[in-house]
């Protein structure tokens, strides 16, 4: 049996250490302006069938909303600027050259 209050670990846990810290994909939950159009039409064809004369004024709707620019999102998500700003932070200082700083 060990001693008092001495440790039963061998070997310490060394965490790996990363070179950056950074989110590929911030979570953005963009959902295209067509998706409810999509959906009336593909309701529109279980209830009455493909190729109906009621479902084309949805299709023709769901052409345009599909053939119609993407608007462009100016505001991006700053995560990776704030995680690469506290980066030093979390990692501490590093030996240069001998000397720590």
């Amino acid at each position: 049996m060990p001693a008092k209050a001495a440790t039963t670990r061998l070997n310490p846990i060394r965490l790996q250490s990363i070179n950056q810290l950074r989110v590929k994909h911030p979570n953005k939950h963009e959902s295209s302006p067509c998706v409810a159009v999509m959906s009336s039409m593909l309701s529109c064809w279980a209830s009455q069938g493909q190729g109906s004369e009621g479902c084309t004024m949805i299709e023709q709707q769901l052409k345009k909303c599909m053939d119609a620019p993407k608007p462009r999102s100016t505001r991006n998500d700053p995560i990776n600027y704030h995680l690469s700003r506290m980066y030093p932070k979390v990692v501490g200082p590093k030996k240069k050259n001998g000397v720590i700083g």
